[in-house]
């Protein structure tokens, strides 16, 4: 039990492999506004977020990439694209599906923008009610 402990306490998490600001989209889990409404959030904690996807999930996450930039909140920093081994189950072989990792940070009027937003919307809910 003694060299189990010892093994955690030695293990270190490569800080590459799990980021705080990265969101995996699926075309499948949640609805496009979810992403985008989460990467708006992740943008103001951390500046920019990066947008990850496999497959068919790929034209989701550009498409949330340019509901972002025509709406003004984010400029495009960096695109990368690869493929990469996936493990498929029905088969139990691996097979290669495409990859996408989209890193879009703030625009300069950023904080400006969500503040509109977030008056817009309060004063929409005043209206409601």
């Amino acid at each position: 039990m003694e060299e189990v402990t010892e093994g955690i306490n030695n293990l270190s998490v490569n800080a590459d492999s799990y980021k705080k600001n990265r969101i995996q989209v699926s075309n499948t889990k949640k609805p496009l506004f979810f992403y985008v409404n989460l990467a708006k959030r992740y943008m103001q904690q951390h500046n920019e977020v990066e947008l990850s996807a496999l497959g068919m999930a790929i034209a989701t996450v550009v498409t949330i990439a340019e509901i972002l930039k025509n709406n003004g909140l984010a400029v495009e920093k960096k695109i990368m694209t690869a493929m990469v081994d996936v493990k498929d189950e029905s088969r139990g072989r691996p097979m290669q599906k495409a990859k996408i990792e989209i890193l879009l940070g703030k625009t300069e009027n950023f904080d400006e923008l969500m503040a509109a937003a977030t008056e817009r919307d309060a004063e929409d809910g005043e209206e409601q009610n």
